[in-house]
C-alpha cells in the first residue's frame, strides 16, 4: 500500500480524531458528547470482542464441520431452522457479536438460509432482550412481536437462499 492509499484508507479516522481533538480544545459540546459516546462504545467493544473471538475460535476447533453441515447445512430442513433459532435465542451480547459466529457457521457449511435466520433471530429474539422487553412492554406484546417477527426472519432466510448461490461463502 502506498502512502496515498494509506491516507485514503484512514481519511475518516484521521478526520474524526482531528474533530475530537478540536472539540476537546474548544469545549465544543456536541463534539464532547460524541467523544463520550464513542469512548463508551469503544470500551464495550474492546472488552467484549476478545472473549467473543476466543469462543468463536474454540467453536472452530472443537466442533467438526461435518456436524454443522449435517444439522444446519444445506438440506437440514426445518430441523436446521429450529437449531439456529435455538442457538440465536440462547446467546447474549450485542449484534456485532453475532457476525463472527455467522462467519464461522458459514465457513463450517451452514446454509445461507440458516445464517440469515440466525442473524435475524439474534437481533430481535435473544433471551436477555426478551426478558427486558417483557419487563417494560409486557408478556402479551413480546409474544405478539415474536410471532410476527419470526416468520419474517424465516422468509428472509428463504429469500436470501434463493437469490444467493448455493456455494455462496461469506468472505472476511
Amino acid at each position: 500500500m502506498t502512502g496515498k492509499n494509506h491516507l485514503k484508507a484512514y481519511f475518516w479516522a484521521v478526520l474524526f480524531a482531528i474533530f475530537i481533538i478540536g472539540s476537546l480544545a474548544l469545549s465544543f459540546d456536541p463534539g464532547l458528547k460524541i467523544y463520550a459516546n464513542f469512548s463508551e462504545f469503544f470500551l464495550e467493544m474492546i472488552t467484549f470482542l476478545p472473549l467473543m473471538f476466543l469462543l468463536v475460535g474454540l467453536f472452530d476447533v472443537w466442533i467438526p464441520k461435518e456436524k454443522i453441515e449435517k444439522h444446519i447445512g444445506h438440506g437440514s430442513g426445518i430441523g436446521g431452522t429450529l437449531w439456529v433459532i435455538l442457538l440465536a435465542t440462547l446467546q447474549a451480547g450485542p449484534l456485532y457479536g453475532a457476525f463472527p459466529v455467522a462467519y464461522i457457521l458459514s465457513q463450517k457449511g451452514a446454509s445461507v438460509r440458516n445464517i440469515f435466520i440466525y442473524l435475524g433471530v439474534f437481533s430481535a429474539m435473544k433471551l436477555p432482550m426478551l426478558t427486558f422487553e417483557i419487563g417494560f412492554l409486557g408478556l402479551k406484546f413480546s409474544i405478539l412481536r415474536t410471532l410476527f417477527s419470526l416468520p419474517v426472519f424465516i422468509a428472509i432466510g428463504f429469500i436470501m437462499e434463493r437469490y444467493l448461490d448455493k456455494d455462496y461463502k461469506v468472505t472476511a
